[in-house]
């Protein structure tokens, strides 16, 4: 497969995950699935956009260099006919890693909320953190120290969770886009338009 068709596969992925990576930033904004009372009674690791910048804004630039690279105009420079693809091969790498430190933004934000656990009405009638070392996590049984919202753990677990994993995703495409990429450049694109490059 040219390197170029690999990209333009590469960006047609990323561009569901990352609009799905903003949705689930969004629905965090309603906790338990409800309109919350108050700003402050949002977990604040929601505020820091993990899925809304990073793995999302910022991965949609390379998704869109990604998509553009099989069709880039090749009619070179200097008189050699690949730098065109060349130097497009080569501009992916940066958005690759435009790309990487997006999601990876997003994976720090996601595994410090999932670590921190969800702000909610604990047993005394006040918001706050009662889960503080990411003990909850194998004990599902201190989950009802949260009365509300309902189902706020749950709730914050599942889109963190697939917060993270989506950024993951999103890394691990990005760092193959930079080996594509180092391959395009020192090879060219082998299906490219001028000479069958």
């Amino acid at each position: 497969m040219c390197s170029g068709s690999f990209a333009k596969c590469l960006g047609i992925t990323l561009i569901p995950l990352a609009i799905l990576c903003v949705l689930c930033n969004i629905l965090l904004f309603f906790p338990g699935g409800l309109v919350a009372d108050d700003s402050s009674h949002i977990t604040d690791e929601v505020f820091f956009f993990g899925g809304i910048i990073g793995s999302g804004i910022l991965m949609i630039f390379p998704a869109l260099v990604f998509l553009g690279l099989k069709n880039n105009d090749c009619c070179g420079c200097c008189g050699n006919e690949s730098c065109g693809k060349r130097f497009a091969m080569f501009t992916s790498i940066i958005f690759a890693g435009v790309g990487l430190v997006g999601a990876g933004y997003s994976v720090i934000v996601s595994s410090v909320a999932i670590n921190h656990g969800p702000k909610c009405v604990t047993n005394n009638g006040n918001w706050s953190y009662p889960f503080s070392e990411g003990n909850y996590l194998s004990n599902n049984t201190m989950w009802t120290e949260c009365t509300k919202p309902t189902d706020i753990v749950p709730w914050h677990l599942t889109l963190f969770s697939l917060l993270l994993v989506m950024s993951l995703v999103e890394m691990a495409l990005c760092a193959v886009q930079v080996v594509n990429g180092l391959i395009g450049t020192i090879c060219g694109d082998c299906c490219g338009c001028c000479g069958g490059e």
